[in-house]
Order: structure tokens, then sequence, then C-alpha cells
């Protein structure tokens, strides 16, 4: 089975930006050296602990360094954006690696509210589906338009549907293109979007079948206490985002409770509850798990972690577990 990396391109407290997107290179170089298949990148806005807000221009950053790994957006939120612009940087991309590039689209804005001021977008009507096929059609073939991709057309990037709800599994059934679900933090419709996209499924020129990918955070370390310690960190993250007060990665903690809060403890856990986190044996047990579970055709493991070197052995951990050829089985 093949297995890849979404990274967030994490800024630890006390790190900076530019720290963070040369630990993001380390880590794609690293990758690639563990057989890794995909390295994907998130478009966030108004995040300080996020450094992939300009996702296109850190994917070109992170091909240039690699040499054969596919390298993405998982992904771009294309209400933001024009189909022609993301053609074109797609193409631009595309042209300067090529067969190494795949897009991934969102329906969500990336941000909240100001956000989508900021980024003027008009939520009055959704016009996704449409801005979707008007995507892929300039990257593919068709001369006949007024208006073509330059770069862009004839690239044939692949496209693949992401979402965390039926509607995204609809969308990537109906147009017969690979669908990753956003399990690794909103995984309360992954069954349901799973079977929804399998049993609808349309075959398209991309994809004779149905291709799913299910998201899954790692956290491993040498032992099962360490990886506890190390995920406090991804769990103040997503309560302070729940707060209202994003900032940088936080630092490990030995008593995330205390911190956060019962309440919060419990919603967080809830949400990232498909995660695999421990020493090797734990997380291999729960991946296993997992891919009994639901099947995929492919994972995607992210892992945010404060400190990268640990960071990196948790993806040298994860990847040791992904080679077993009994996983699957």
């Amino acid at each position: 089975m093949q297995y890849s990396i979404l990274d967030l391109a994490p800024v630890p407290e006390g790190s900076t930006t530019r720290a963070a997107i040369a630990n993001t290179v380390r880590l794609a170089q690293r990758a690639e050296d563990l057989g890794y298949h995909r390295y994907w990148l998130a478009e966030h806005h108004n995040m300080a602990g996020i450094a992939s807000a300009a996702t296109s221009v850190l994917i070109g950053h992170v091909a240039g360094a690699t040499k054969t790994m596919r390298v993405g957006a998982g992904g771009i939120m294309l209400p933001n954006h024009a189909p022609l612009a993301i053609a074109e940087q797609f193409g631009t991309l595309a042209t300067l690696y090529p067969d190494r590039i795949d897009l991934g689209l969102g329906r969500a804005p990336g941000g909240d509210g100001h956000v989508m001021r900021a980024m003027r977008v008009d939520r009055r009507g959704d016009t996704f589906p449409q801005d979707v096929v008007e995507l892929m059609n300039y990257l593919g073939d068709d001369d006949d338009g007024p208006v073509q991709a330059h770069p862009g057309r004839g690239t044939h990037v692949p496209v693949w549907m992401l979402g965390s709800s039926l509607f995204g599994a609809q969308l990537a059934a109906y147009l017969g293109l690979p669908y990753a679900f956003a399990s690794h933090f909103a995984p309360d419709a992954l069954e349901d979007a799973i079977a929804t996209y399998r049993g609808t499924f349309r075959p398209s020129a991309q994809l004779d079948k149905p291709y799913f990918m299910l998201a899954v955070n790692v956290i491993a370390a040498g032992t099962d206490a360490e990886a506890a310690r190390l995920r406090t960190s991804v769990q103040q993250a997503f309560a302070n985002l729940r707060s209202g007060k994003p900032g940088k990665l936080p630092a490990p903690v030995d008593d995330i409770e205390s911190l956060i809060g019962a309440g919060m403890r419990t919603a967080v856990d809830h949400a990232l509850r498909v995660t695999a986190a421990g020493g090797p044996a734990t997380v291999r047990r729960q991946m296993a798990d997992l891919i009994a579970r639901h099947q995929p055709d492919e994972v995607m493991l992210t892992g945010q972690i404060h400190d990268p070197d640990a960071r990196i052995r948790s993806f040298e951990i994860a990847a040791e577990v992904m080679q077993d050829k009994a996983l699957a089985a």
C-alpha cells in the first residue's frame, strides 16, 4: 500500500516561518528516502502556526529540493481562486516537474469570515462543482475555448477531490476523481463518505475505478509514553483553534487535561480519533486496525510535532510500519 505525507509546515513556538520551511524541505527529502509516495501541502490563511499559505509556491520549493516523489496540494481551497489562475500555477509546476505534481481541491475557505473577505470570496452562490470542471478543462487538451491556460493546457495534472462531508464524496464519484477524506481532523462522516464514493463512482478519463485515501494522524516515538507527550502539541493546537486563539504549534506538556480541561480534551480527542500514536508496536497495531476497518487504497499520514527531529523520527517509524507487507493483509 502506498503511503504519503500531508505537511502543514508547522511553525513551532520559539521558532520562525523561515525555519519551518527549512524543516519542511528536510522532512520531504527524508520522506523521499523512506519511500513516501506523495508529499502534500495545505492552504491555510491567517494562522501563525502554518507556513503553507502560498501553497503552490511552497510546492515548487519542495519539488525542486526532491527528485522523484510526487509533490502537491492537499489542498488548494478553490473558492479562494479563479480556476484559470490555479490552472496556470499548477501547469507551470507540471512543466517544471513533469509527472510529479498533484492538485487536491477543497471547498472550504481555509480560514474564517475575515479571511474570506480578505480573499474576496463571494459565498452567495456555490459554484465549486462548475469551477472544478472549468479547472480540469484548462488542464486538458481542449483548445476550442476563448481562454487557454499557458502553461496548463495538455499537462493533465491529476486532480483529487478533498472533503470531510458527503458533498465531496458525491462530487468525486460523479466526476470520477480520486478522493481523500479529512479523517485526521473531521472523521464523523468517514464511513458514510466512503460508502457514498465507492457506491456511486463513475469511471472517467482520469480514473477507471474508485481510489480512496485515508488521512491519519501519526505520532510515533520510541515508547508509548514519549509519543503521548509529543501528541499534546497537536491537542493544544486544536484546542486553541477551537477557542478562537490559533497560534504557533505549542511545546509538549506532561498533563494535557489540566491545561485545556476535561471537556475540551474529550472534544479534541474525538476530532483527532483517527490517529496512530505510540511506540512502533502500538502504531503498527493501530494502523492495521484503521486499514482493516476502512480499506483505503492509500494512506496519507500527518503529524504535528513540535521538535523537527522528533517529527522526522515519527515519520521514519511510520514508514517502517507501512513497509510491513502483512499490515494490509
